[in-house]
């Protein structure tokens, strides 16, 4: 019923299942979670995240190096190359820019973005997208980039309506909601959630962090995705089974790999 979008499997504390990984999928699985898109953050940890999941056809990868790792973990461009055509992955990224965190890395985080752009247009897969305090040059490089030729996802979306506007306009990019939006801070986000139509969103955890509400505060795990799911339907007044759905083949349009 639900697909978790972006999720760390590799991240989890596992004490919390048992410490079985197993225990892990069978509780999302309880929870109608039908799939789960696991996301890398580092090359040098994508062979035993690939390895955890191997004998879990309902789990895929996608493959890259995140804005605030590349400085301390340099790209190695042929080597993305290589991970990216493993057969489970899906996706390029997490990729993007932030400068919330480390403004100071912005040569190198831009560097680093603009390939896996290239790669993405190479490979015929679509992009997961972090972005923080970077707006204009997160646009504007997706653009100069010719990203709506491979499509892909603002994730864990925080920023405004209008930049999630022109992503859906101008490059034909999904937007995808985390528990943030159930927080009771996030008043803006809400209203953006309540502004972009469903067919234009994707649901996700970004599992271990973000638990939405009623578990802020506990490790967040992908069967949690169903509260996500929830959260968006109450803004849009909606009913869950069709923020289920839509999401569902929005992720599959997305994501044709993963068909």
């Amino acid at each position: 019923m639900f697909i978790d979008s972006h999720c760390h499997l590799d991240k989890i504390d596992l004490a919390d299942f048992g410490g079985d990984f197993a225990q892990l999928i069978d509780t999302a699985r309880a929870a109608d979670v039908e799939r789960m898109l696991c996301i890398g953050v580092t090359l040098e940890e994508f062979p035993a995240m690939a390895e955890l999941v191997a004998d879990y056809e309902d789990i895929y990868l996608s493959c890259g190096v995140h804005p605030l790792y590349v400085a301390k973990h340099p790209l190695q461009q042929h080597l993305l190359r290589d991970l990216a055509k493993h057969e489970r992955v899906v996706a390029i990224g997490e990729t993007g820019l932030d400068y919330y965190y480390d403004a100071d890395s912005k040569k190198v985080q831009q560097e680093s973005f603009a390939y896996h752009i290239e790669l993405a247009n190479e490979l015929h897969k679509p992009l997961i997208i972090h972005t923080r305090d970077a707006r204009e040059d997160t646009l504007s490089m997706l653009k100069e980039g010719g990203a709506e030729r491979c499509g892909g996802v603002l994730h864990c979306f925080t920023e405004s309506l209008e930049m999630a506007q022109r992503a859906i306009d101008e490059l034909g990019f999904y937007i995808s909601i985390s528990g943030i939006a159930s927080f009771r801070s996030a008043t803006e986000l809400r209203e953006v959630v309540q502004a972009i139509p469903l067919q234009h969103l994707l649901i996700e955890t970004d599992s271990p962090w973000l638990a939405p509400v009623p578990h802020r505060g506990k490790q967040n795990h992908p069967a949690l995705v169903a509260d996500v799911a929830k959260c968006v339907a109450d803004i849009k007044g909606c009913s869950l089974a069709e923020v289920a759905a839509v999401t569902k083949n929005n992720f599959f349009k997305l994501f044709q790999g993963a068909n």
